[in-house]
C-alpha cells in the first residue's frame, strides 16, 4: 500500500515578526498554474521581497565573480534572504569561509529551525557562519568589518544583496553606502584584487556606476535574464561587478 503524504496548505504563514524596518513574513503557496509548485515568498512591510520561484540572479552574484578565481577564498555575502547565494558561493571549492550578515534576526532562525528549503544545508555546512549585524554598518566600520570574531579581516569577494537598487533601498539610512565614500570603506576591506558584486533589480545605473569607478579599476554591469513563468515572459536584473 502506498503511503499518501499530505501536501502543504495552498497557502501559509510560517511566520511573522515585526522588525525594526517592517513587519516581516514568510509564506509558502501552492501555485496551480505550475503544476502544484512549492513556492516560498517573503514580504517585508507589506512589499514583496523575494521568492523561491525566481533566484537565478542570486546564483550569478556568485558565479559571476567566484568562477574561475583560485583560493583559498573568504566570501561576504550581505543578506541571507532564502540562501541561493550563499548555496551557489559554497559549491566552489576554492571558497574557504563564508561569513553570511543579515541584519534579521528572524531569517536567521528560519534557515536555523528548517522553515525554508536550504536552511538545513546551510546551517549544517562547516565553511559557512550567519552573523547578526547591519552589513551597512559594518561595510562604513573596516576596523570592525563584518566578522566580529576577528576584527579588521579583509576578504576576497564582498557579494551583496540586500536593497532592491541603489535607488530603492530598505532603509533611508544604507544611501551613503552608494556614494564614494561608502565604497572606499568596502572597497578597504577586501584584498588586493578582491572583487565586490551587488545585485540590482533595475536597469544599470549610470550615477552609481560613476561612483564604483571612483574606487574601482575595473566595473561592469552585467544583465541577467531568466524566465518568469508567472507572466510567461523573461524578466532581467543587473549584477554589478568591481574590482
Amino acid at each position: 500500500m502506498t503511503a499518501h503524504h499530505p501536501r502543504p496548505a495552498f497557502f501559509e504563514e510560517l511566520d511573522f515578526q515585526p522588525t525594526p524596518i517592517g513587519d516581516l513574513a514568510l509564506r509558502r503557496r501552492r501555485v496551480a498554474a505550475l503544476d502544484d509548485a512549492e513556492v516560498y515568498e517573503v514580504t517585508l512591510g507589506g512589499g514583496f521581497l523575494m521568492s523561491s520561484l525566481f533566484h537565478a540572479v542570486e546564483v550569478a552574484l556568485a558565479d559571476l565573480p567566484l568562477a574561475g578565481r583560485g583560493g583559498p577564498l573568504d566570501v561576504v555575502v550581505g543578506g541571507l534572504g532564502l540562501g541561493y547565494t550563499a548555496q551557489a558561493a559554497l559549491r566552489y571549492s576554492a571558497v574557504r569561509s563564508l561569513v553570511v550578515v543579515e541584519a534579521l534576526e528572524p531569517v536567521i532562525g528560519w534557515h536555523r529551525r528548517g522553515l525554508v528549503p536550504l536552511g538545513a544545508e546551510l546551517s549544517g555546512e562547516a565553511r559557512c557562519r550567519f552573523v547578526h549585524a547591519d552589513f551597512f554598518a559594518a561595510a562604513a566600520n573596516p576596523a570592525a568589518g563584518f566578522d566580529p570574531g576577528a576584527p579588521g579581516s579583509r576578504w576576497h569577494a564582498v557579494l551583496l544583496d540586500i536593497d532592491h537598487s541603489p535607488r530603492h533601498l530598505l532603509a533611508d539610512t544604507n544611501a551613503a553606502f552608494y556614494r564614494p565614500e561608502g565604497l572606499r570603506a568596502l572597497a578597504a576591506q577586501l584584498h588586493p584584487g578582491g572583487i565586490f558584486a551587488m545585485w540590482s533589480d533595475d536597469p544599470a545605473d549610470e550615477v552609481f556606476l560613476a561612483a564604483l569607478r571612483e574606487v574601482f579599476a575595473r566595473v561592469r554591469a552585467e544583465t541577467v535574464s531568466f524566465p518568469n513563468p508567472l507572466l510567461d515572459c523573461q524578466s532581467s536584473s543587473t549584477v554589478y561587478l568591481a574590482e
